[in-house]
């Protein structure tokens, strides 16, 4: 019998690659301890994105892995999350008590962006992390509903300063609907709507958050600029159909994001196929590949393809969205997806980020 050692034990973790990380768990230096004690080994993994649904399973991959050394009795592998704050660029300021904001955002109106919004909030949710959701768009909020809030509901006021953010389903929602009458239109200026928002974004009492999710108002005019350019935002989320018009509107979120400096972390295409609920006839009524030529061509990732489906769409009406309304089913699964890999890109902007020298320039 042949005696392990540290470096025998990273050579089995290096063979098996964390699929949201594409690295294996040494390179990705997630490697916290390894504890060799005879035959019995043990290891503590440390993942930087929220994980719940997927650790046990990928932990017991890499036990039976080790198992599998000779000279190994027994193993054990401990894999936890712990999620750090984006470091903001520039002169923005922090958000307090709040890690991470993804924007999920899309050129036009009418592609799902609201549902993956939501969906997404409470996919992160279920992965373990804590998590807020901010209704941007002032126009047509629609979060409160998605959330199953009582219309007329309002925020409580904190210290004559602060709105205390609505709780559903584990998520802390706020939104502009909120506190305005829903059969009052909101007809306001850009400037207005800009100042509106960042009222919200800065003087809502958020409870220590891991993520908090920007459901952002369609386009990229003056309201898209100005939140981007004064909030921290992590990274976007573009959400399209595979329809060429909808494409090319997506294209300009991707282009808007990329000239304030906010990484896109991906994109999410709605409405890829639709299987015909009486005969299983499955069609692209918007085009096919759509998404992945948009990812292919500003070299990022696919994050997700949903179909249009009658149930998300009932579900995210009735408040209750799929996420946690069939959380086994196949399209939930695919919403879990997602947050995981929002989670994972987050940490691997942050590192390629950290690693980018700094440049001065002078006039010597």
């Amino acid at each position: 019998m042949s005696a392990v050692n540290r470096a025998t034990v990273e050579a089995v973790l290096r063979q098996y690659t964390d699929p949201y990380m594409n690295q294996d768990p040494v390179s990705a230096g997630c490697v916290r301890a390894i504890e060799i004690d005879g035959d019995r080994v043990s290891v503590h993994l440390e993942l930087g994105y929220a994980a719940a649904l997927f650790k046990n399973g990928w932990a017991q991959m890499l036990q039976m892995a080790i198992e599998g050394l000779d000279g190994v009795a027994s193993a054990s592998v401990q894999i936890t999350s712990v999620i750090h704050s984006h470091k903001a660029l520039g002169q923005i300021p922090g958000l307090a008590n709040v890690k991470n904001i993804v924007a999920v955002a899309s050129g036009k109106g009418g592609v799902g962006k609201s549902t993956t919004a939501a969906n997404l909030a409470l996919a992160l949710s279920r992965e373990g992390a804590r998590v807020g959701i901010l209704d941007a768009d002032i126009y047509g909020p629609s979060q409160g509903v998605m959330f199953g809030i009582a219309e007329g509901t309002r925020p409580k006021i904190k210290d004559q300063k602060w709105f205390v953010p609505i709780e559903a389903h584990g998520i802390e929602v706020m939104s502009m609907a909120f506190l305005t009458d829903d059969n009052t239109p909101m007809v306001w200026r850009g400037p207005m709507v800009s100042g509106a928002l960042l009222q919200l974004v800065t003087q809502t009492a958020w409870n220590d958050l891991d993520y908090l999710v920007i459901d952002m108002p369609p386009g990229t005019g003056d309201i898209q600029l100005t939140l981007a350019q004064k909030v921290p935002v992590a990274g976007a989320v573009i959400v399209t159909t595979p329809q060429d018009l909808a494409l090319l509107d997506a294209k300009k979120g991707v282009e808007m994001f990329r000239k304030v400096n906010i990484p896109v972390l991906g994109v999410v295409e709605n409405m890829a196929v639709h299987i015909c609920s009486n005969c299983g006839h499955a069609e692209h009524l918007f085009g096919e590949g759509g998404g992945e030529r948009l990812a292919t061509q500003y070299g990022v990732e696919l994050l997700a393809s949903l179909p249009l489906s009658m149930l998300i769409r009932e579900q995210a009406d009735g408040g209750k969205p799929t996420a946690i309304a069939e959380p086994e089913s196949q399209i939930a699964m695919v919403y879990q997806e997602l947050a995981r890999h929002v989670g994972a890109r987050i940490v691997l902007q942050e590192a390629a980020t950290a690693e980018m020298p700094n440049i001065s320039v002078s006039d010597d």
